[in-house]
């Protein structure tokens, strides 16, 4: 079976900008670590999934549909409009779109939808057809897990590939549960919150119990634990909305046929993809 891989473009930038031991410059004093690492970063793991078809998906600037669900989902994050370039990771990446057009690789920006639902999209279209590598450190994917479909967190020579074990060893739930799990624990990231009294554990606990999010509310008189019960009574409504939140569905998004997302990078390196762009001056 071939195997499709889908990178969480943002993702993959932010840890390359912020992760790169020092920033480097070109001749011109311009910073191109991100675009760098970016670049290293993708063609290792395209060599480690053996990926034969591959796509990037960029989260676009529309405005966020969660948003008016909950103002609070992601009010959290850095507003980068005013940081200035040399600490901006999105300064680079006009730079990282011509290195992908330079290596023939597909990306998009999703423009209607989250880049996540973009991503569940594409894992719901083709993972009948192909094995799935979703490239992210974003655990939102985990609940996508199947026996096609894998997560990949690259840490160079320390990149776990997560799979249905994986996610029941760490979080004591199956992946298609784990939407379920991060409705009643909240997820800091996605600055959602969850029912407190709640940790993991009891929520692994009650999800076993009881099947699902929807089981756990369905039967809170049955839940042993008179705070945890209180707790989860009091904090109902939240609860289902943060499940609308966290879950991931498929969308009625365009999608590339599997022969647009043929892999043809050749195999070119780091520096030779940067000077054929341009970047290092």
């Amino acid at each position: 079976m071939k195997n499709l891989l889908i990178v969480d473009g943002h993702n993959l930038l932010f840890q390359m900008f912020y992760g790169m031991p020092s920033r480097i410059t070109n001749k011109e004093g311009k910073a191109i670590h991100g675009v760098m690492g970016f670049v290293g970063a993708l063609i290792k793991i395209i060599k480690m999934t053996d990926a034969a078809h591959i796509i990037v998906v960029f989260d676009g600037e529309q405005e966020n549909e969660r948003v008016n669900l909950s103002p609070d989902y992601k009010a959290n994050r850095v507003d980068y409009s005013a940081i200035p370039d040399d600490e901006n990771p999105f300064s680079q990446l006009c730079d990282i779109y011509a290195a992908l057009d330079f290596m023939k690789i597909r990306y998009v920006e999703a423009t209607d939808f989250e880049a996540d639902d973009v991503i569940a999209s594409y894992v719901h279209r083709y993972s009948g057809e192909v094995q799935v590598f979703i490239s992210s450190f974003d655990s939102d994917f985990f609940q996508l897990i199947s026996d096609a479909v894998f997560v990949l967190r690259y840490r160079g020579k320390n990149t776990v590939t997560c799979d249905a074990a994986y996610v029941q060893s760490k979080y004591g739930v199956l992946p298609e549960q784990y939407a379920d799990f991060k409705s009643l624990t909240g997820d800091s990231a996605d600055n959602i919150k969850g029912a407190e009294k709640v940790g993991p554990k009891t929520a692994a606990a009650l999800i076993n119990q009881f099947g699902s999010l929807q089981g756990v509310l369905d039967n809170i008189d049955r839940i042993e634990k008179p705070s945890v019960m209180q707790s989860v009574l009091r904090n109902k409504e939240r609860l289902q909305m943060n499940y609308s939140l966290i879950k991931l569905d498929y969308r009625q998004v365009p999608i590339f046929d599997l022969i647009e997302l043929d892999c043809a990078y050749s195999g070119i390196a780091t520096h030779g993809v940067l000077r054929g762009i341009g970047v290092l001056g």
